[in-house]
């Protein structure tokens, strides 16, 4: 299993929780480390998972165009009070074959990089919460000796935000869409690796199940904590009779603290408000 690959992977993943205090003048950067701590299925419709503890970066950064903050890491392409366009990123962990039963003798998965371009329509908002609907489309890069696309997914949903003080709340839903390449990457078995029990398959692409995700973070001056709960289920999924699913419903979670020790003298002005 690839350590680089897998702390890509987690970096990434943890970027939408890494969320700046309301106010009108910012530093244009901050950093700082810590640890995290998360469970997480080998794959989607695994009945197995993998536990981590890694180190992580912290790292915010408000430019006019690359921004890495509370919500992720991405390239603004278009922005208005109600509507914004940006390139966004996504990430998943590695999983070794030898270490899950369904796939014992196949290839293992690597650590995938997920690129393209969201777009985010505030729908409605009060004075401390707001309702969107983003509908990220990437392109999936495996993140290997040899990194190769193997295929696209689309994830549209709807993102309620809530603050209360230093808290805030974020609760997601929506489905997830994919390439017939991508969902063979991870649920086709080919005739010469099929084994009892484990039948070759072909997948096809289209819809994927759904997902919902529930996290809630703080920060002060100097810390960070985020923690997340996420659902994944395949029911009703293109790919759902592949011998590789073994159950329907998969459950991730984690937890995270960050010191944040340097940051930049230079303020930039950003309306942190929901």
């Amino acid at each position: 299993m690839s350590v680089r690959g897998a702390a890509l992977a987690l970096a990434v993943a943890l970027a939408p929780f890494c969320q700046a205090a309301r106010a009108a003048s910012l530093p244009l950067w901050e950093l700082g480390g810590g640890l995290a701590a998360l469970r997480l299925p080998h794959y989607r419709g695994s009945d197995q998972s993998q536990t981590w503890v890694l180190p992580v970066p912290y790292a915010v950064y408000r430019g006019r165009i690359l921004r890495a903050d509370r919500d992720g890491a991405r390239a603004m392409m278009f922005e208005s009070d109600r509507f914004d366009l940006d390139i966004s990123l996504s990430a998943t962990a590695p999983t070794r074959s030898q270490d899950n039963r369904a796939r014992e003798g196949m290839a293992d998965l690597a650590a995938t990089l997920e690129i393209g371009p969201n777009m985010n329509l505030s729908l409605v908002r009060g004075q401390h919460w707001e309702l969107q609907w983003r509908s990220p489309l990437r392109a999936v890069l495996a993140v290997q000796r040899d990194p190769q696309v193997i295929g696209w997914t689309a994830t549209p949903l709807f993102n309620l935000d809530i603050e209360h003080g230093p808290w805030r709340l974020g609760l997601q839903a929506g489905p997830v869409w994919g390439s017939q390449r991508l969902h063979a990457y991870y649920y086709d078995v080919d005739v010469a690796q099929a084994v009892p029990g484990r039948p070759a398959y072909q997948s096809s692409g289209g819809f994927g199940g759904t997902r919902g995700l529930l996290s809630l973070s703080r920060k002060s001056r100097d810390q960070w904590l985020g923690m997340f709960l996420r659902l994944d289920s395949v029911a009703g999924a293109v790919f759902n009779d592949s011998p590789l699913v073994r159950q329907q419903l998969s459950v991730a979670c984690g937890i995270a603290w960050s010191w944040i020790g340097w940051r930049s003298d230079r303020l930039v002005e950003v309306d942190d408000s929901l």
